[in-house]
């Protein structure tokens, strides 16, 4: 019978063990554990702004107003430094103008008021010309700026407003001709349209009837068609920096990338839409209404000096207009950049060249996984 006191455990490899509760020293540098499981495997950290793979119908949904928190500095001053510097193109041009041209109609003479205003007119609009100009170019860059800041953000990369501006800047030129294309093409058809309408309703009797009946129709059928077109465009300004392709070769692409999700996209750009702008009713709506209340309270005689709360009113009811303004452009810019890379992903196995392109080492010489180099353009699928 073996004594209890007296009793060792056996050594050796089986037994070679810590009891519960007694240190054990780590196994050599080498070695093979001799217990337990092996460790699990973990993948890999998020490296930026979504996860490398195709995207979920929610996840587009949020991951705008992500783009927005992830990098403010950039891409919020970014569109609050175009909002504003069209706002003031404005206020220095058409303001003045505006002025000197009603100066000149109320000390015109009553029989020729009517052709001064006719002129004062003309004037205003014509002066208009610079800050539309000036509105599409500045829109453009914003929008580039933005498409970087996305696909940078999904390979973990942070950049600087400077460095956002030169990335989007070498494209500039194609990004404000397709802008300029998109608003013309909106204006001739509703020109089109006005000059039907104004054609029958000259033509008095019946033709008023049907004036107003293809008015109805034809703003219909422009809107219709105006969804229709931007939706399977909207990848445009995507393709012209990301991909580096002319204007005619982008329409032929984002054409091709949304057959088949037509109202996906449809749908998640008009959710995102209808978002911002409910949000943004929310926030200005009271305090439009309280500058509506504040003239009539404040300054019920339109004594000069009661003027000062309105105008400080009026200039807090343009700032509030533009922080919801550049709010509203980036999530909107982003909302386009992100159905972009989506659906390139799902086509074309993007996900595999981001994730690649996170994985390889620090400072090499990898291409850029949004460029498709020369001769490997996927053909379009045969409808």
């Amino acid at each position: 019978m073996t004594d209890p006191q007296n009793w060792h455990a056996p050594t050796g490899d089986a037994y070679d063990r810590p009891r519960y509760g007694e240190y054990a020293p780590p196994p050599a540098s080498g070695a093979p554990q001799a217990w337990g499981p092996p460790p699990a495997w973990t993948p890999p950290p998020r490296p930026g702004l979504l996860p490398l793979r195709p995207l979920g119908f929610g996840s587009l949904l949020w991951a705008p107003f992500q783009v927005l928190r992830r990098n403010p500095k950039a891409t919020f001053g970014s569109a609050l430094l175009v909002q504003g510097a069209i706002l003031l193109v404005t206020l220095l041009i058409v303001g003045p103008v505006t002025v000197l041209a009603l100066g000149r109609v109320d000390s015109a003479p009553l029989a020729d008021r009517d052709a001064v205003q006719a002129g004062a007119n003309l004037t205003i609009v014509l002066s208009a010309i610079v800050p539309i100009l000036l509105s599409v170019i500045a829109s453009a860059m914003l929008q580039g700026v933005i498409v970087v800041e996305v696909s940078r953000a999904m390979l973990g990369q942070k950049l600087r407003l400077g460095q956002l501006w030169r990335a989007a800047g070498r494209r500039l030129w194609p990004l404000a001709l397709w802008a300029a294309i998109l608003s013309g093409a909106l204006l001739l058809g509703l020109a089109i349209v006005a000059g039907v309408v104004v054609v029958f309703v000259l033509l008095g009797g019946a033709g008023v009837v049907f004036g107003i009946v293809f008015g109805i129709l034809g703003a219909l059928g422009i809107l219709a068609l105006s969804a229709w077109l931007a939706t399977k465009t909207s990848l445009v300004p995507s393709l012209i920096v990301l991909e580096r392709l002319g204007i005619g070769a982008a329409i032929a692409r984002s054409w091709s990338l949304t057959r088949g999700y037509f109202w996906r996209t449809l749908g998640v750009q008009f959710l995102v839409a209808a978002i911002v702008n409910i949000v943004s009713q929310i926030v200005s709506t009271p305090l439009s209404l309280l500058g509506g209340v504040a003239v009539s309270l404040i300054n019920p005689t339109g004594a000069i000096d009661s003027w000062i709360p309105v105008i400080v009113l009026y200039v807090l009811t343009i700032l509030l207009s533009l922080v919801l303004g550049a709010v509203a452009a980036v999530v909107q810019s982003g909302t386009t950049a992100l159905i972009y890379i989506d659906l390139r992903m799902r086509k074309e196995g993007l996900d595999l060249d981001l994730q690649r392109f996170v994985e390889s080492s620090p400072g090499n010489d990898a291409a850029d996984p949004y460029l498709i180099p020369a001769g490997r353009m996927p053909a379009a699928p045969q409808s």
